[in-house]
């Protein structure tokens, strides 16, 4: 297969996209991405090359009666005056579940199509516009091959127990158990951690992705066997806007005390919750971090105790610890947020080296340190072209 792939990423108001070419040995080079956001307010869209520069920018007046199918015809028009027609070979697509089916990436067709869809009501959030951007290509690129990349394969290979919640069994075998999520990045960092950090690469390694959206999984050697996030993307840590781990009863609460319905639970859990709602202030660690408002050193501090708290919990899921990963957006280039969580976690064997995390490491612990610390970008547009690469070129040397 030569020629580029284009690798899409939808929400409910964005549309991101990279797109690697792919060259000899089959290197995927990136050439550059972009996103369009604020559909269905203010949108826009804007692309920079592989170093940062911007190669394209475009506004549309606010409340432009626009869907994901016209942004997305508009990025592919605009990729083939800059790269020229004809190059595009394959897209991949990041889905959020692949409920207990999917446990790879796979060529999306109309059966697969249709098994996801049944999948929306472990996802709505997120699915709907995940499948929305896959119908949407099919329909201006019909012959284009389209590959699933899903969040939730990766932790396929979850201990037993560790995927199960004490309910009774039907309701396991109705599809409610602990999937997790944010697996594209965790594959990726995974990938890696042999040439970056070898020395713990096959070994006992917990990976914070720490972003709007976090989560924290137990690698051993390079294998999913705990994670944070369980049965929906509301698990486990606080995030930007979403509440994290919470006893059920608050749910009962709400619902049957608070006279909140299910869709205003939905809302409240999911988008105003997390840093958002403990600080009132923001849902971005870089304001909170930024203010003297005590209610944002709360919002900072209960993050930090989450993840120090859940971090002793898959260190025992994996029988001790070898090596702690910060990933994502806060994790990459929150130095605070890294030093308070690795003087949290000392009695684990984490020493910081305070000059090495300022520096952004990769690693930020002394020598001497039981327990390693790094800093490791995650990639997930490079995971999904890799999948897409290998799913499109194994079913065009099948003859498919």
């Amino acid at each position: 297969m030569a020629a580029d792939i284009l690798c899409l990423n939808a929400g409910s108001s964005s549309l991101k996209f990279a797109l690697f070419a792919l060259g000899p040995d089959d290197r995927l080079d990136l050439v550059l991405k972009g996103e369009v956001a604020g559909i269905g307010t203010t949108p826009s869209f804007l692309a920079t090359d592989a170093a940062g520069r911007e190669l394209g920018r475009r506004t549309w007046p606010q409340g432009a009666a626009l869907g994901h199918e016209a942004f997305l015809s508009e990025i592919l028009d605009w990729l083939e005056s800059h790269r020229g027609t004809g190059r595009l070979a394959a897209a991949g697509h990041r889905v959020v579940h692949g409920g207990t089916a999917f446990r790879a990436p796979i060529l999306v067709d109309a059966r697969v199509l249709a098994e996801l869809e049944r999948l929306v009501p472990l996802a709505p959030l997120h699915q709907p516009h995940n499948l929305a951007a896959i119908r949407a290509l099919a329909a201006l690129r019909p012959a284009l091959p389209q590959v699933a990349c899903f969040d939730t394969a990766f932790h396929h290979s979850l201990a037993p127990l560790a995927a199960r919640f004490a309910l009774p069994r039907e309701w396991e075998a109705a599809g409610v158990r602990r999937y997790g999520f944010h697996g594209l990045s965790y594959e990726y960092i995974a990938s890696v951690l042999p040439q970056v950090a070898p020395e713990i690469a096959g070994g006992r390694v917990v990976v914070a992705h720490l972003g709007n959206g976090a989560s924290l999984c137990a690698l051993r050697a390079g294998r999913s066997i705990d994670t944070t996030m369980g049965f929906t993307a509301l698990d486990g840590l606080p995030m930007g806007t979403r509440c994290g781990a919470l006893d059920p009863g608050v749910v009962l609460y709400l619902l049957q005390q608070g006279g909140l319905d299910a869709a205003a639970v939905a809302d409240l859990l999911y988008h105003r919750c997390g840093l958002l709602g403990v600080s009132g202030i923001s849902s971005d660690m870089r304001t909170l971090l930024a203010s003297p408002d005590p209610r944002a050193a709360e919002a900072i501090a209960l993050f930090v105790f989450r993840i120090v708290r859940e971090l002793g919990a898959l260190a025992a899921s994996l029988g001790g610890l070898d090596g702690l990963v910060f990933t994502a957006g806060i994790g990459e280039r929150a130095a605070p947020i890294r030093a308070r969580v690795c003087e949290g976690a000392a009695w684990l064997g984490i020493a910081l080296d305070p000059v090495a995390n300022q520096a952004g490491g990769p690693r930020i612990t002394r020598p001497q340190s039981r327990v390693s610390a790094w800093v490791i970008p995650t990639d997930e547009d490079r995971m999904i072209a890799r999948h897409t690469r290998d799913v499109v070129g194994a079913a065009q040397a099948a003859g498919h």
